[in-house]
């Protein structure tokens, strides 16, 4: 067995190859903290962390997608900017990108602001609003207001440069992952409003559903370009679970989400790449559709789900990414944490097709120490697993 480089490993686990230890990625939810993070853990600079985690991927996102990421970045938001993918409200701790949305600040997670299409705040300053959308926006009839939205163009230029170069730079190294965060579910509800968007899949499908096919027909083309590029690997990602199940009944998401899934994921079946599907929650119900419509890696498996379940009934079909409990990892001493990755890397790693990772980014909380010794043990736990 020789192993040629990170992407040479991951493919390997994903095909259920012998491999000489298993992959890992750990990321961190907000970008900002790289430096302080490094520092806390006594590298000489930013650039030395992903060696010290040994990470195998590199996400690569397009740039109508890095406000949505990089929001806390000022930097990186204002030469965003020149280049046209997004709009900065500083004083105000927002940002605005191509889709109209505005993502908060400084919270060091995750959280909108704005959706354009939820009809709250007609008297937003409309040079936050890209000037396609300003009918929309301003229109007061919820229907029309729908059918008058339009999504970003995925070929504005300098859409794809990211994903270009990152491929180019790192592609042999690195299994170079294209972000499909924000999917098609995750999208639309931006748009409208979660609560909108729950009260309308019940009351006005029609309305729903015509939100869904625009970011649908945005996905396949994204899609498209991946397959262009020549990535080895499609992704895709939305949130369709809680702590105790999926959001949406089997026959509302096997009647509504499903076919437009299919429809995108057929993109990447065709070309024969393997599938990776982000979804933070309780996904068992679903499940079985998904495999069926071509998902090979589920990212973040989540301990809300039992992990001994999932090895056992899905193994032979799926490689499992995640299991490192986030949100007990705020809370535990270093050696309790050692203890919780172990045990996590013993469940999904015995035989293989596990990729190792925390079941969620990492968050602020999470203290240096815990991070560290999650890395460590890791690193010996990665080769123990093969031999259980």
């Amino acid at each position: 067995m020789q192993i040629k480089n990170k992407e040479d490993r991951v493919l390997r686990v994903i095909e259920k190859k012998e491999v000489d230890f298993l992959p890992s990625q750990i990321n961190f939810a907000d970008r900002s903290r790289h430096g302080e993070i490094s520092s806390a853990l006594g590298l000489d600079s930013e650039d030395m962390l992903d060696e010290y985690l040994e990470n195998h991927f590199l996400l690569t996102f397009t740039l109508q997608d890095k406000p949505m990421i990089y929001k806390d970045v000022v930097d990186e938001i204002n030469n965003l900017q020149k280049l046209g993918f997004a709009i900065p409200d500083w004083p105000n701790n927002i940002v605005y990108d191509q889709w109209g949305i505005g993502y908060t600040v400084g919270v060091g997670s995750f959280f909108i602001t704005y959706h354009p299409l939820q009809q709250k705040n007609f008297d937003i300053d409309l040079k936050f609003i890209p000037d396609r959308l300003k009918e929309a926006v301003m229109t007061k009839d919820i229907t029309k207001a729908v059918d008058n939205y339009s999504c970003p163009d995925p070929d504005f230029p300098g859409n794809f440069t990211d994903w270009e170069n990152d491929l180019k730079k790192y592609s042999g190294e690195f299994l170079v992952w294209p972000s499909g965060y924000g999917g098609i579910y995750e999208r639309s509800y931006h748009l409208i409003g979660w609560e909108e968007f729950m009260t309308y899949i019940a009351s006005d499908r029609r309305l729903i559903e015509n939100i869904l096919d625009k970011v649908t027909e945005y996905k396949i083309e994204i899609a498209k370009k991946t397959i262009e590029l020549g990535f080895k690997i499609g992704h895709a990602g939305d949130d369709l679970g809680t702590q105790a199940s999926g959001f949406f009944s089997e026959n509302m998401f096997k009647n509504i989400f499903l076919p437009r899934l299919k429809e995108y994921w057929d993109v990447f079946n065709k070309a024969g790449i393997p599938i990776m599907f982000h979804s933070c929650g309780n996904l068992l119900q679903y499940l079985p559709d998904l495999i069926n419509i071509g998902l090979k890696i589920l990212e973040p498996c989540q301990p809300c789900m039992d992990l001994k379940y999932l090895k056992r009934e899905y193994g032979k079909d799926l490689v499992f990414y995640g299991g490192i409990d986030t949100q007990r990892l705020p809370h535990l001493s270093p050696g309790q944490a050692r203890e919780m990755v172990k045990e996590t890397i013993n469940i999904l790693g015995k035989g293989g097709g596990y990729i190792i990772a925390p079941s969620q980014e990492i968050m602020n909380d999470v203290p240096v120490e815990n991070i560290r010794a999650m890395v460590e043990t890791i690193k010996v736990e990665r080769v123990n697993v093969l031999n259980l």
